[in-house]
């Protein structure tokens, strides 16, 4: 029976550590790489397990440490995913080395877009029935030219020149309204 730290001296409780926990220290870490291969910091978890193997000992003897030791680090691996999967944020060790940029548009920005989004819808919706069929199977749902004039059933001369005016009569809608260039998809 291993003997507890309250009723021996300093250096047998540094020495039951040694023998008794420590001893298994690659194997507990390899355990849990295996066992826990997405746990990012393998050495915090035994750190904690011995922390919390060593305060145990001192209220009461552990009759296996190995055993003891292993449980520990098991229950402390699942409590970390459970923590990760909660809080899927990454640990930065640099932060004044990180660049953050974002991407996104500023308000004004999008304001920006969803008016000129609003005037297109406005361009299209202005065109004549058969040109604005033809604009919105070509540039918005992508067909081509051949798919559009069997789907219509009409040349695909007539799809060519209705696409086209319906693209011209978009971006001069646009031009009057003050968005230059061709916004038109």
């Amino acid at each position: 029976m291993p003997s507890t730290p309250e009723s021996s001296s300093v250096p047998s409780q540094n020495r039951w550590f040694a023998a008794e926990v420590h001893a298994h220290d690659s194997h507990l870490k390899a355990y849990l790489r295996g066992a826990f291969p997405s746990i990012r910091d393998v050495d915090d978890v035994v750190q904690e397990s011995y922390l919390r193997v060593w305060r145990r000992q001192l209220v009461q003897p552990i009759s296996s440490a190995k055993s003891f030791l292993f449980k520990i680090a098991q229950h402390l691996a699942i409590d970390t995913l459970r923590r990760e999967k909660r809080s899927p944020l990454e640990s930065v060790g640099d932060l004044p080395a990180l660049r953050v940029l974002d991407h996104a548009p500023d308000a004004a920005a999008r304001a920006c877009t969803n008016e000129e989004i609003e005037l297109l819808l406005n361009a299209i919706e202005s065109l004549p029935p058969r040109c604005r069929q033809v604009f919105i199977l070509r540039k918005l749902h992508g067909l081509s030219q051949k798919e559009i004039a069997e789907k219509l059933g009409m040349s695909e001369r007539t799809v060519e020149v209705q696409g086209s005016l319906g693209l011209d009569r978009c971006e001069r809608y646009l031009r009057t309204r003050g968005v230059a260039g061709r916004t038109a998809p």
